[in-house]
């Protein structure tokens, strides 16, 4: 009985008919792989890729700014304090003066004299604890944090590029810079790591 139909499933097949089928299915098959294979090339190729060099260079490096204003601003200096008395290199020496404050306590007084025995210069203060105090150093002026300067100069905003600007330090401690000369009222420094001449886009 089986064999009967395997028999006549085999002359179904062997028919015309059939075999235009059959062949008409292989041959939508391949062409079907061929689109579906060429659509996903064509696509691939087309396909946009985000490009950061690419869109810097379009469009802008993105960077962040600090408009500049004169202001009053402080500037910390540290003291290491031991028994109210304190010891400073020459080159620190006009930092202090008598009556600076140090937060809970204040400076008495800044020897004019070297110290032999130590090469440094005492200073004593008044109602200090032992160790690290900060003399506040109140002034005028643009302050910039640190890491926006490059020895003697810092990058401003000029239009859609960044250009080098020089500047004259007046005074620093660990976080800002006081700029004596060099800027103004408005300017734009860049606070992001830039060229000079680079095109850029300000991120507000």
């Amino acid at each position: 009985m089986i064999t009967e139909r395997i028999e006549n499933l085999v002359k179904q097949l062997k028919t015309r008919k059939v075999r235009h089928i059959i062949y008409l299915i292989c041959f939508c098959l391949i062409v079907g792989i061929f689109v579906f294979r060429f659509y996903t090339v064509f696509a691939e190729r087309n396909r946009s890729v985000f490009n950061v060099a690419r869109n810097n260079i379009e469009n802008g490096t993105p960077v962040k700014v600090l408009e500049i204003q004169e202001t009053d601003g402080v500037l910390y200096e540290p003291l290491n304090i031991k028994h109210n008395r304190a010891y400073i290199s020459g080159g620190r020496i006009k930092l202090f003066h008598t009556g600076q404050s140090l937060g809970d306590c204040k400076i008495l007084s800044v020897s004019n004299r070297l110290d032999l025995d130590s090469g440094m210069y005492l200073i004593k203060t008044s109602g200090c604890n032992d160790g690290l105090k900060y003399a506040q150093n109140k002034q005028r002026g643009f302050y910039i944090p640190v890491s926006s300067v490059s020895g003697n100069t810092v990058y401003v905003v000029n239009g859609e590029v960044a250009n080098v600007r020089e500047i004259t330090i007046a005074a620093r401690d660990s976080q800002n810079v006081l700029v004596k000369s060099g800027l103004q009222n408005g300017d734009m420094v860049i606070l992001s790591n830039v060229q000079n001449g680079e095109k850029i886009k300000i991120v507000r």
